[in-house]
């Protein structure tokens, strides 16, 4: 890998535009790669069975051909672009592939996408719905599983041991993340939300200590930016899996800067972290039942209102907004969404609760509707400036 402490932004284009270059590079050396889909996949365990693990993304850019002669065409878009990708060979240095119970169209998409790519490896990881103690039961027992069945597909165990200087590197990687965020903070905020979309695609598709390095040299470069005036809207992005700039660009050349979201592929996936004051399978159970903040996951009622149950659901969306000084909120659901979608009341009813303006679109994870959405940005960001 190229020498990030010197370029930190310019290695983050060259693995964003040429996505899983250093993947394909890794594999031709002998490291072995593990693909995955969805901010519930346990990455700790991929890397203390010795992988490097990979997210799948897809590409707004190229249209579904191959995908679609194996899935129905109401399955998540996105999962249908990864799929197509997978198909056309933009993926074939994986060595395997992990994929999390998460929405219905990622579970049920399992078998077509273990017996059509043919990996070597395949496993589905079946994590409840429910935050419940004997739910967290249950995904220790699951995580133990796939613990095991990656260590029998390795050849070799995978110790307590190494899950805990798995989850060490990790929670540094997520640390790392966070002190990004903060460049986000300052009015004008140093880095734009395209370029944190960017470095965090281009890190997801990376070894968690290369990572980390990249990110440092990242935060570095930025924090010797100079400061501008600005005055332009502060945007917050709520949704599902953002992994290309495309539309957080569109905002922000419509005049606003994207300074915090709550998304995948962003701080929903990353600010949760290990615990490290108890077993690391018990530590990575509760990160990844009650840690990462997502629709698919019922949380009990809390209150005897229902505006508690807002609360207690959505309250991480409310304390970014006062932090990160948000003058508005885009609520970004992609087609077929069902998770995301049947919340969408919720949401909006919780952010009318802050008094902050918001705007729901949908969207096909396709640069074909761009034009329809810019209209309707304009609008909203004309809208606030009044």
């Amino acid at each position: 890998m190229e020498n990030t402490a010197v370029r930190g932004l310019a290695v983050v284009d060259k693995l964003y535009q040429d996505y899983g270059c250093r993947a394909r590079e890794l594999k031709n050396q002998g490291r072995r790669v593990l693909g995955y889909l969805c901010a519930l996949t346990p990455v700790e365990i991929i890397t203390a069975a010795g992988f490097s693990p990979f997210r799948l993304k897809g590409s707004v850019h190229e249209p579904i051909i191959k995908a679609d002669a194996h899935m129905e065409t109401i399955v998540c878009p996105l999962i249908r672009s990864c799929f197509d990708l997978a198909l056309k060979g933009r993926y074939d240095f994986l060595d395997g592939i992990v994929i999390p119970h998460s929405c219905d169209s990622l579970t049920r998409s399992y078998s077509t996408i273990r017996y059509t790519l043919g990996l070597p490896y395949s496993h589905f990881v079946n994590i409840p719905h429910s935050t419940k103690d004997i739910s967290l039961e249950f995904l220790k027992a699951e995580l133990d599983t796939f613990r095991r069945s990656l260590g029998r597909f390795v050849r070799r165990e995978i110790t307590d041991e190494d899950l805990v200087r798995s989850i060490q590197l990790h929670n540094e990687n997520r640390a790392k993340v966070k002190e990004l965020y903060e460049l986000r903070k300052p009015e004008p905020p140093l880095m734009s939300g395209a370029e944190v979309t960017r470095t965090l695609v281009a890190a997801m598709s990376l070894p968690v200590e290369e990572s980390s390095q990249l990110l440092s040299s990242v935060i570095e470069e930025v924090k010797g930016r100079e400061k501008k005036l600005s005055g332009s809207p502060r945007i917050m992005v709520i949704g599902a899996q953002i992994d290309d700039d495309a539309f957080i660009r569109l905002i922000e050349e419509s005049g606003a800067n994207v300074v915090a979201d709550s998304v995948c592929v962003g701080s929903r996936e990353y600010f949760p972290e290990a615990k490290t004051t108890v077993s690391p399978l018990e530590a990575l159970a509760e990160r990844y039942l009650r840690g990462v903040n997502c629709p698919r996951t019922y949380r009990e009622f809390t209150g005897p209102t229902y505006q508690d149950d807002l609360e207690a659901r959505f309250g991480h969306i409310g304390r970014a907004i006062r932090e990160f000084q948000v003058d508005g909120v885009i609520l970004y659901i992609l087609k077929y969404c069902d998770p995301f979608g049947f919340e969408v009341p919720a949401r909006m009813k919780y952010l009318e609760s802050l008094n902050v303006p918001v705007l729901h679109l949908e969207d096909e994870y396709s640069m074909a509707s761009i034009a329809r959405l810019r209209t309707r940005i304009q609008a909203f960001l004309e809208m606030i400036a009044k």
